[in-house]
Order: C-alpha cells, then sequence, then structure tokens
C-alpha cells in the first residue's frame, strides 16, 4: 500500500511538475517586442504570436500537500491570463519597472476596426537590414530632389532617408514630431524598435509613438488619446528612435493631417565618414537656414599645440573655479521647481534643460539633451568626481544604449537633478544602477556639439 502511494505521489508530482513547467515557458513566450528632447530649426533650437491553444488543465489527482497546491494555482491564473487568442501587440498595464523587452511598450491594435488595422498591416514592409544613422537634416521647406541626391552623393554617405519634421504641440507640450514611411525609416531606429512589426503596424495605422521619456516622464500614458495639432491622436507605443532631435513619430499620412512640412528633412547615414567635416559640406550645398545635428555625438579632444606639446585635456579646457560656483548657486537657486518635459526655465525644467540653464549663467554653452550633453567633455570615474561634473543614466528601455537622463555632481553621495513629472528640482543621493558615466564639461567642447 505505502508503495502504491509512493508510485501515485510520484506521478502526481511529475503531472504537475510537466504543468507548472509548461505554464512557466508559456511565460517565456509572452509575446514581447525586443527592446529623450526638444530641437527647434526654425520650428524648435538645436542647442537649446501566434494565437495561443488552450490547454486543458483538468485533471485526477489525490489530495497534495497545501503548498504544492498552491504553487499550481498561482501558475494556473497567470497561465489563463495567457490562454486564448491574443492581438498582434500586447495590450499592457503601465509597468512600474522598465522592462527589458519592448512589447511592454506597444498598445494593443484590437481596437480598431478590421479592415483599418488590416490595411495598415499590409502597408509596412518586413524588416531586411538595419542602417545606422549618423546625422539629422531639417529645413524650413522642402528639400528638392537635386539637394537630396547632393547628399546623397557626398563622399562616405551611404544612405539618406527623406522625412517631415516639425514641431506640433501634444498635450499641450511643444514636441518635435517626424513623419516618416514605415517601411523604410524602420531600418533606421534600434534594433529592438526596428524589429516591432506591431510598432510600425501602429504608425501607419495613425498612432503616434513617443519616446520613451515623452510618455514616462512627460506624462503621456500609452494607448490615451491625446490632442496633436488641433486633431486627436492615440499614443501606440514609446519608442526612444536614438536621435536627440526627435521626441515622437507619425507616417508621412499622418504628417500632412499635422501640417509638418513634406520632405523638410533628412536622416543621413556616412559611417566611414568624418561626421563634423561631412556637416560642413552639407551646410554648403543645404538651404540657407538649414540645420544639421550629429546623432550620435562623439567627444573631441581641444587641439594641442602645433608642436605637440601640453596635454589633450589642458586645465584651461575646464570650467574655471568661479565659473562652477556661479554654476552650481544658479542650480540649487531653483530648488523646489516643478519637473516639466521640455521645459528651460527659469520656472520649471527638465533634466537636461536645468544643466543646459544652470551652466548658461556661467557663460557656458551647452546642447539641449542629455544625448549631447553626454559629448561636452572627457568621461572620468566616478570616484574622481568633483562638483560641477555631471552624471548621465541609460535608463529607457525602449533604447538600452541611449542616454536618457542628465544630473549635476553636488559632492560626497549627492546630486542635483530635475528627476520626472511630479518631481521637482531637489539633490539626492546618487544611484548606480543604470550609471552610464560621468562627464567633467569644457566649455569650447560643449559649444561645438551639435
Amino acid at each position: 500500500m505505502l508503495d502504491h502511494r509512493a508510485r501515485v505521489f510520484t506521478r502526481v508530482r511529475k503531472s504537475l511538475g510537466r504543468v507548472l513547467s509548461e505554464a512557466r515557458q508559456d511565460l517565456a513566450y509572452r509575446p514581447r517586442m525586443p527592446g529623450r528632447n526638444p530641437w527647434r530649426a526654425p520650428f524648435w533650437d538645436p542647442f537649446r504570436d501566434h494565437p495561443r491553444r488552450s490547454r486543458n488543465l483538468r485533471r485526477n489527482v489525490p489530495i497534495i500537500a497545501v503548498s504544492l497546491v498552491s504553487v499550481l494555482a498561482a501558475d494556473l491564473v497567470i497561465l489563463e491570463e495567457l490562454s486564448g487568442p491574443q492581438s498582434q501587440a500586447v495590450a499592457v498595464r503601465y509597468p512600474q519597472r522598465p522592462a527589458r523587452q519592448h512589447g511592454d511598450y506597444v498598445a494593443a491594435v484590437d481596437e480598431r476596426k478590421p479592415e483599418q488595422a488590416e490595411a495598415a498591416t499590409a502597408s509596412v514592409a518586413p524588416l531586411k537590414r538595419l542602417v545606422q544613422p549618423h546625422l539629422f537634416v531639417v529645413a524650413n521647406r522642402a528639400l528638392s530632389p537635386k539637394v537630396v541626391e547632393g547628399v546623397r552623393r557626398q563622399k562616405g554617405v551611404a544612405a539618406a532617408e527623406v522625412t517631415d519634421a516639425a514641431e506640433v504641440t501634444v498635450d499641450g507640450k511643444r514636441v518635435p514630431t517626424m513623419g516618416v514611411d514605415p517601411s523604410t525609416f524602420r531600418a533606421y531606429t534600434p534594433s529592438s524598435t526596428a524589429g516591432s512589426d506591431a510598432l510600425w503596424t501602429n504608425i501607419a495605422a495613425g498612432d503616434m509613438a513617443v519616446s520613451f521619456e515623452l510618455g514616462h516622464d512627460g506624462g503621456l500614458k500609452l494607448g490615451s488619446v491625446v490632442d496633436g495639432g488641433g486633431r486627436r491622436l492615440r499614443v501606440g507605443a514609446y519608442a526612444t528612435v536614438g536621435m536627440g532631435a526627435i521626441a515622437a513619430i507619425v507616417s508621412r499620412q499622418t504628417a500632412r493631417s499635422l501640417g509638418i512640412p513634406e520632405g523638410n528633412a533628412l536622416v543621413v547615414s556616412a559611417p566611414r565618414a568624418d561626421s563634423r567635416k561631412l556637416r560642413a559640406r552639407l551646410l554648403k550645398i543645404l538651404p540657407k537656414g538649414s540645420q544639421v545635428a550629429t546623432i550620435n555625438p562623439v567627444t573631441v579632444a581641444p587641439r594641442t599645440s602645433p608642436g605637440g606639446g601640453g596635454t589633450a585635456w589642458p586645465s584651461t579646457a575646464f570650467m574655471s573655479t568661479q565659473q562652477l560656483q556661479v554654476a552650481l548657486q544658479a542650480a540649487i537657486g531653483k530648488l523646489g521647481r516643478p519637473y516639466v518635459w521640455g521645459a528651460e526655465g527659469p520656472d520649471s525644467f527638465d533634466c537636461s534643460g536645468l544643466v543646459q540653464w544652470a551652466y548658461g549663467q556661467a557663460g557656458v554653452r551647452m546642447p539641449r539633451v542629455a544625448a549631447q550633453q553626454w559629448a561636452s567633455g572627457p568621461q572620468i570615474p566616478l570616484s574622481q568626481a568633483q562638483p560641477g561634473d555631471l552624471l548621465f543614466w541609460r535608463n529607457d528601455p525602449t533604447n538600452p544604449g541611449y542616454i536618457s537622463h542628465v544630473a549635476i555632481y553636488w559632492g560626497g553621495d549627492k546630486m542635483l537633478h530635475a528627476p520626472h513629472t511630479g518631481d521637482v528640482v531637489r539633490i539626492a543621493k546618487i544611484y548606480t544602477r543604470n550609471l552610464a558615466g560621468v562627464v567633467r564639461i569644457s566649455p569650447p567642447v560643449s559649444a561645438r556639439v551639435r
């Protein structure tokens, strides 16, 4: 009898183990997509799864330990939520912590009329390859075919994608927005974003995708409907495209309805060219007033004397003691001021807006966005940080390599920053999770970052 009970218990345990294993595997394959920053010129200023099969879990089992039943019950609840057909993208609750996979940041498409969803899906071509972007061009009018061809023929240019760009008022915020062809532009975005068919289908269907910072810090909830340029737009995805100048993207068709100029911008890929030299060449052939920004700027050390003497970073390359005092005093004078996405002061700020404003009071010209401020001087170890240095983080789950937050090092274990919507400028303890590094500001270098 005891042997019989032991065999039965062993079979039950294996059966339950198999069910739990299947449920956990189902969770592992839950469909998810892998995976900041005003810029105005003249519109903004650059310096400033398949369906899941239902599982039959009815089994004849004897009463076993309460703990095992509890574990099984918990897994069954989760499994039930995953059972049945699902839409192409997952309708999700807003996560409390950044997810490592991008599917948590795409709104479901099943709310649309079936024919609208089918048309959008059919209009988006599959991703074939990735194209690394290096420069972003924007003009105050459409770029002629001759100019576009001239850009494409420049030495070192591998590709150039024509887009539309302007600032659009979204939910009361001035948002630098780009109109794109979802089928072709997706190749210029980070791999996690580029590979999401659901994201580009939503854009093709008329949604707006906003940067993670604008969504998370700016208060635009995923799936919400907002006022954009006088029309209603749904926030269909969070997707930081890696261009500090752009905070939202829509289809070119939607861009027309928003009044965005047609074909006035270019995203240029030039992996074998010096971005600074290419930028200078492009400005010569572009219409007067055009702006060219480096998408992923790098720190360029100041030139040394012709004889080779001196060091790459002489002391004169950095802020003076007086400049540091002025910048820090200006920053601490804004304690308690509210965080507002895109705000540059003097009454409200976002993180990079606070840095630009405070250092501007000391006569230091800083670029507008955190990703560009990252290239405003050499990186140093945290252990060598001094008050006035800048701390940077990569907190964006939709683009893990992107610089998404900046703070001013205050000394000791403290920093001064503008955290996020609902918070205020304050001094806080430094956290090291996702810390990208520390940068010591060099005024001549920061003034050249574009």
